[in-house]
């Protein structure tokens, strides 16, 4: 696990996201480019700032309010527009430009198992959840990311067999990678 990696603007969002969530007592993880400078060491520079939290339909209003009044943009039209993907989308203000945030309600098994069995990766003088690195590769994998799924398969601490056992549970056994 490396330390997290950010733009100066991009460390900004994802501090005030974690407190956010973290004040609305929510148990969350970054994934996406969070969670890739933890497991591959890539700095977070692109948006959007992508977290994975677990939540009930009501949460999921309070998280919309409480960036709203924490001084994120909230849009109410594209929150609306929205409401069948599970994700509450808002904008980080900063000086340098803003940054776009999307929290994913873990609405599923397979998500909420995600959340409850990441770790910790250093981010300054705390720590910021992320998926394991077996669960990262499966949203890789999900998303078609072929090199970074290849460099996190590659790394010593990537377990093949829970790997393997996730895909075959959840119906993806034709991706299973051979021993």
């Amino acid at each position: 696990m490396q330390p997290i990696a950010a733009t100066p603007r991009c460390h900004r969002a994802i501090s005030a996201v974690a407190d956010l969530l973290g004040r609305l007592r929510l148990d969350f993880a970054f994934v996406g480019s969070v969670a890739r400078s933890a497991h591959l060491g890539a700095p977070v520079a692109a948006q959007p700032i992508d977290v994975l939290a677990l939540m009930s339909p009501e949460q999921k209003n309070s998280v919309a309010t409480m960036a709203n009044n924490r001084g994120f943009l909230v849009d109410r039209e594209e929150l609306e527009a929205t409401e069948e993907l599970d994700m509450v989308p808002f904008r980080f203000a900063d000086p340098d430009g803003e940054v776009r945030i999307h929290v994913l309600v873990g609405s599923n098994a397979l998500y909420g198992r995600m959340v409850a069995e990441g770790v910790q990766a250093p981010f300054d003088e705390t720590t910021l959840k992320v998926p394991r690195l077996e669960d990262f590769a499966l949203l890789l994998q999900l998303s078609d990311d072929v090199p970074a799924l290849t460099q996190a398969m590659a790394s010593e601490s990537f377990d093949r067999t829970a790997y393997n056992r996730k895909l075959a549970a959840i119906g993806l056994r034709e991706l299973v990678i051979p021993e």
